[in-house]
């Protein structure tokens, strides 16, 4: 696992923007608020029938990862004043839409692919069919996470969280940016197209986390935009270094299959601008989402080094 010091410079050579805070260990805090998150996965999939559903849903929802996206939102709320602890259900539907996108997008109709996380991918271990429906089942999870499971949120705030799922994860978000990144293999892409493909995925789905944890933690609109300024960056950001490290790292370093992009044609940000320049971009990209958090200076701390660290993962 790659931690980030104030001097760390990813194997592809992004180095992060701004300087890091001394006094606050980054480390520390994402080891701990992951370990807090897959608790809480965990016990978001209870012993349920059938069985077999409930064991293709745990396999891929518990299969590891970064976490950013629960984190993300935790810390969004966090950053506004509000308790993380009444945004874990909401961070945890966050991960379950995740989940979702990444059974979905494995399957043989979509970008057919056998790895993931390091392991054979849902619908190799279970089934075309079963995957779907484990996808299927995990959406709906998330929106009984935040309707049914969130204890002590006004909810005219859980009403606002439910439509920003809604939106995420429907045309105007994740199925719209995989409809347009399907059309778009074998053919030419421009920046603008490339764009908003991943606007509508990635980013939207950051998005979706600093949001929704801001909401929970009472903000105003003035902080939900500056929380919609950071993600849109830091989303864009996460997916060139994406495009980067898929022609740069090994399967074994990414847990998923190298090179994927290549062989289906895909337009990416490296083979659009060339591989320093889609550096570069990340980079000013990460510069502009921390910059929205400039109202609350040293409080922002987790978010502002969460954006450094999109810019220099290594897997």
């Amino acid at each position: 696992m790659f931690f980030m010091t104030a001097t760390a410079r990813s194997p592809e050579g992004l180095m992060p923007s701004g300087e890091n805070q001394a006094d606050f260990d980054f480390s520390a805090y994402l080891a701990k608020t992951r370990n807090l998150v897959e608790g809480a996965l965990d016990a978001a999939l209870g012993p349920e029938r059938p069985e077999s559903l409930r064991e293709s849903m745990r396999y891929s929802l518990l299969a590891g990862g970064k976490r950013l996206r629960p984190i993300l939102c935790l810390a969004a709320c966090e950053l506004v004043g509000g308790d993380a602890s009444l945004a874990m259900p909401t961070a945890v539907a966050l991960e379950m839409i995740h989940t979702m996108s990444l059974i979905h997008d494995d399957l043989p109709a979509m970008d057919n692919d056998d790895l993931r996380r390091g392991r054979p991918t849902n619908h190799k271990v279970y089934g075309d069919a079963m995957a779907i429906l484990a996808g299927d089942a995990l959406l709906s999870r998330a929106f009984e996470m935040v309707s049914l499971r969130s204890p002590g949120v006004p909810p005219e705030r859980l009403l606002k969280v439910v439509a920003e799922l809604a939106l995420v994860s429907g045309a105007p978000g994740l199925v719209g940016g995989q409809v347009v990144d399907l059309e778009s293999e074998g053919r030419e892409v421009d920046l603008e197209t490339l764009e908003y493909i991943h606007l509508h995925k990635t980013a939207a789905l950051l998005r979706a986390c600093v949001v929704t944890g801001a909401l929970i933690g009472g903000a105003d609109a003035n902080q939900v935009e500056a929380m919609r300024t950071y993600a849109n960056g830091i989303g864009l950001a996460f997916q060139i270094v994406d495009d980067i490290l898929d022609v740069t790292a090994s399967s074994e370093v990414l847990g998923k299959t190298a090179g994927k992009d290549l062989i289906a044609d895909k337009t990416t940000y490296p083979k659009l601008l060339g591989l320093e320049p889609s550096r570069a971009r990340a980079l000013e990209l990460v510069a502009q989402a921390k910059s929205a958090l400039a109202p609350w200076t040293s409080k922002a701390q987790p978010l502002l080094a969460l954006a450094d660290y999109v810019a220099s993962r290594d897997r």
